[in-house]
């Protein structure tokens, strides 16, 4: 059912989902920040609490940076902007005793609290989950950590190339006679803080049956343990390693990228049909024909051979010629965009995938941001909040939750 009243609707007013809920977000770099921006996104108010002067460690991880009115660069980096939208944020020192004693006040009047903070690192503040919920036991408490409230790796900090190394994704990941190769951004932290987002989701449906909050505990490196995914499973049923293949897959063959004449293109034929199609286009009908590569689990016995003819092919064809022929074929595949060309695709553009924010402390007036992928059609994602300065809104907060002047 649609919640939103009509003179709401005919005003205007655009109420996200998650309207009304309040998260307090104690957490800092990537995970935390990633996670509680995209409840922002979807309506919830987030209170972002930042050490005062410094704040969130990645403002300084620049450049670049956002350009002041005065021409010099500010103190928030892209990196900052990245994950900091939809949200407000005060400035307070929780290693002092009225620090902690304020934030558990806010703590109260608040749905969910998130933190990153190593094992066990907010107890001597009275901030731990057993503290907090004996207050407030309907709070909801997502812990994140790069192993885990448990086992015997818990008391180790969380750094995303760390988890990456751990769980597996490195030894899958470059060319299969160079070193093992991290994913280009930080993956392992922005899996963690969706999956995150979806526990959060989850219990507020549990607390809204039971009155009940809960604490949840997400790691770094289960996260990236569970996007091995296919990889992963193919080892646990067959008991083999799997190798890296660079950009090849290894379960469908051919599905990699090739030089062309003039670039590189993706062939990413999934079926049979697909790769006679293939074959067809660039003028090898032969190979689909032929018995060492009719069906995919025969091109994956004979891969090495089969790559070695389609791509002493392909280095004659023009980048251009062949995505326009696959694309009419209907064989999956593609240019590789530079990220430029990204944001100046039409598909990013028209799927608002590049958005542009008013911020008035910029040399511009506004700052330009990636988008929320999640489309509502009844309750669309907002973006009301720019990324914030440390302490922008702290007597705000305080006067609106708390009531003090």
């Amino acid at each position: 059912m649609d919640e939103q009243s009509e003179p709401e609707r005919q005003a205007g007013v655009v109420k996200g989902p998650l309207d009304g809920i309040r998260v307090l977000d104690l957490s800092r770099i990537l995970a935390g920040p990633t996670m509680t921006q995209t409840l922002g996104d979807f309506g919830a108010d987030i209170i972002k609490v930042e050490r005062p002067g410094a704040g969130d460690d990645t403002r300084a991880w620049g450049p670049p940076y956002v350009t002041g009115t005065d021409g010099e660069p500010t103190s928030e980096s892209a990196y900052y902007l990245a994950a900091n939208r939809n949200k407000r944020s005060i400035a307070v020192d929780m290693a002092t005793a009225e620090g902690a004693a304020l934030i558990r006040r806010l703590a109260r009047h608040c749905d969910v609290l998130v933190e990153n903070f190593k094992l066990g690192g907010l107890k001597k503040y009275g901030l731990d989950y057993e503290s907090l919920c004996a207050e407030h036991p309907g709070l909801i408490y997502c812990s994140i950590t790069g192993f885990g409230q448990t086992g015997p790796n818990a008391h180790r900090p969380g750094y995303d190339l760390l988890a990456q190394g751990y769980g597996g994704i490195m030894s899958l990941t470059g060319e299969p006679d160079g070193e093992p190769m991290k994913v280009g951004v930080g993956i392992a932290d922005v899996v963690c803080g969706l999956y995150g987002g979806l526990g959060i989701l989850a219990a507020l449906r549990h607390r809204d049956q039971t009155g009940l909050g809960q604490q949840i505990d997400v790691s770094l490196v289960d996260s990236q343990v569970s996007w091995l995914v296919n990889e992963g499973t193919n080892y646990l049923l067959s008991g083999e390693e799997p190798k890296r293949r660079g950009n090849q897959h290894p379960n469908i063959v051919p599905y990699q990228v090739f030089q062309a004449a003039d670039g590189h293109v993706i062939v990413a034929a999934g079926n049979d049909g697909q790769f006679q199609r293939f074959c067809a286009l660039i003028g090898l009908d032969e190979l689909a024909s032929d018995p060492r590569f009719a069906t995919n689990p025969k091109r994956l016995e004979n891969r090495e051979v089969l790559i070695e003819l389609l791509a002493e092919k392909i280095a004659t064809l023009g980048k251009q010629e062949l995505v326009d022929g696959m694309e009419a074929n209907t064989v999956p595949g593609g240019a590789i965009n530079t990220i430029a060309e990204v944001f100046e695709s039409e598909q990013v553009l028209a799927r608002g995938m590049k958005i542009s924010m008013p911020q008035p402390k910029a040399q511009s007036g506004q700052v330009d941001l990636i988008g929320n992928p999640v489309k509502f059609s009844r309750t669309p994602v907002t973006y009301r909040h720019p990324p914030p300065h440390c302490g922008e809104h702290t007597d705000e907060v305080l006067r609106e939750v708390l009531g003090e002047e």
